[in-house]
């Protein structure tokens, strides 16, 4: 009575990942979300992108992102925002660490987010600009982790 177990069954080999990410991240969906839920998606939407990084990175670097809701609750008020900017910085850093490990060719570190995210917010669409780089990257590692987990 041994039955015999194939891949074809639905089984994972143990490199695959436990569960699928997220890999549609848009400004448009952002900004247009945004509007419409009155500031809530954003918040799901970050919260989603500090999850996902602990998941792809953390068993190579060792390190965990502070949750974003916990974040923007509770610690960047008390620091009247500086949290916020490091927290971004972080961030952004260990996204382009991992975008490099995994040799996925997309230019996005910490000073992504100081030109683009900060001094771009001179010219107005420095900030845009930024997220829609942030969430390529996101979208971009996370179909990489879907495949090779």
């Amino acid at each position: 009575m041994s039955e015999q177990v194939s891949l074809s069954q639905g089984y994972q080999t143990p490199t695959a990942p436990v569960g699928q990410l997220k890999t549609n991240r848009g400004l448009l969906k952002y900004i247009l979300l945004g509007i419409i839920t009155l500031g809530i998606y954003p918040i799901i939407l970050f919260s989603s992108i500090s999850t996902d990084i602990n998941i792809i990175a953390s068993r190579y670097d060792g390190r965990k992102t502070m949750h974003y809701c916990l974040l923007i609750f509770l610690i960047s008020p008390i620091t009247l925002g500086i949290a916020y900017i490091v927290w971004m910085h972080k961030l952004c850093n260990r996204i382009g660490f991992e975008l490099q490990r995994r040799n996925i060719s997309y230019d996005f570190n910490a000073s992504t987010y100081w030109l683009w995210g900060v001094l771009g917010s001179f010219i107005i669409v420095g900030p845009f600009i930024f997220f829609h780089k942030l969430f390529s990257a996101m979208n971009s590692l996370s179909e990489q982790y879907n495949i090779n987990g």
